[in-house]
């Protein structure tokens, strides 16, 4: 096991700017110092980053298993492809399109 060096003795110069650290690694590799480096403390998000967060997940979508031909599957690709989306993502809309209008009839 390696030795590392503390923050204070870190083989990497102290940078001004971001241009002058993107300078730096443009032409130099940290490959030979990378085990000696200083870990970095966890990241910890702002509290409405955080709660944004815990929302969107709250709010995921739910899997699942639905059997399709395969000519249905190629013919969903072409027609996503088409359109620049992707064919699952074709697939959820045309799903809620569905819904909306069913919903409507009743």
């Amino acid at each position: 096991m390696k030795k590392r060096l503390s923050p204070a003795k870190s083989p990497l110069p102290k940078f001004q700017t971001d241009q002058e650290a993107a300078d730096y690694f443009e032409n130099h590799s940290v490959a030979r110092v990378w085990a000696q480096l200083p870990e970095a403390s966890q990241a910890k998000p702002l509290p409405a980053l955080a709660k944004k967060i815990r929302d969107r997940h709250a709010s995921a979508k739910s899997p699942i298993s639905l059997r399709l031909a395969p000519e249905q599957i190629t013919a969903a690709k072409h027609i996503a492809a088409a359109k620049s989306v992707g064919y699952q993502t074709q697939l959820r809309m045309w799903i809620a399109e569905g819904i909306r209008r069913e919903a409507k009839r009743t």
